[in-house]
């Protein structure tokens, strides 16, 4: 966990200095780094994309995902849960940006490869130096989303304390299950989705992309089965 809690800091720590730096930041050059911060996940988005080796995993992933996601409704979910805690902690005063911030930031933090494999390291060897270096780079990006999307940047450090932690705590009875390919499969499944949170940032569509979140893990099932045949 020690790696999980050092990436936790990372994002809060990045997410004070970006409030901070939000206050003397014109409304017209927020809105151009916003896009600057958009085009560079869309870039780490194709990067890890174009390393999937089975193009039928990811459409498979992404239709079967899909499905799961949109009958739970989960992005419905997430954004509810950032409007509450918009209204608990600042009594709305961002006007709705607290939740995309948070439900942004969450996604973006959440489902690149580093966040698997850095957190099945700390958990299996104690080794949290890619944990250590994902910190580096949140908290970075951690300054620019908060400066640009406000205070709920800081709640997806709340997302990643469950989901890494709980990778990282479960390692020993994962890992059977994440083999390399397995892995490399999540890992364009998770690239492609965010290609869809970079476009939604630049185009201001709505790419309901934590309603496909569950396409994620869909290679855990789809890969064992497509060695059988």
């Amino acid at each position: 966990m020690i790696g999980t809690l050092i990436n936790v800091i990372a994002i809060l720590a990045g997410t004070a200095v970006g409030l901070l730096l939000r206050k003397g930041i014109p409304e017209r050059l927020r809105e151009t780094v916003m896009q600057g911060l958009a085009l560079c996940v869309v870039l780490i988005g194709v990067t890890g994309a174009i390393k999937a080796h089975d193009t039928m995993c990811v459409i498979v992933s992404m239709v079967a995902g899909g499905l799961i996601g949109s009958a739970v409704n989960i992005e419905l979910r997430l954004n509810q849960l950032g409007a509450l805690a918009e209204r608990k902690l600042l009594k709305g005063q961002q006007g709705g940006s607290f939740a995309k911030g948070f439900v942004t930031a969450s996604l973006v933090y959440c489902v690149g490869a580093m966040a698997i494999v850095g957190a099945m390291d700390s958990g299996l060897r104690g080794n949290h130096a890619t944990l250590i270096a994902k910190a580096a780079l949140d908290g970075v990006s951690a300054i620019f989303f908060a400066s640009t999307m406000g205070a709920g940047v800081g709640l997806s450090a709340l997302a990643v304390l469950v989901y890494q932690g709980s990778i990282a705590l479960l390692a020993t009875w994962i890992a059977p299950l994440l083999t390399d390919p397995i892995i490399n499969e999540m890992s364009a499944v998770g690239s492609l989705l965010i290609i869809g949170i970079g476009l939604n940032m630049i185009y201001d569509k709505h790419i309901a992309v934590g309603n496909m979140l569950p396409a994620i893990f869909v290679p855990m099932i789809y890969v064992p089965l497509s060695t059988l045949f």
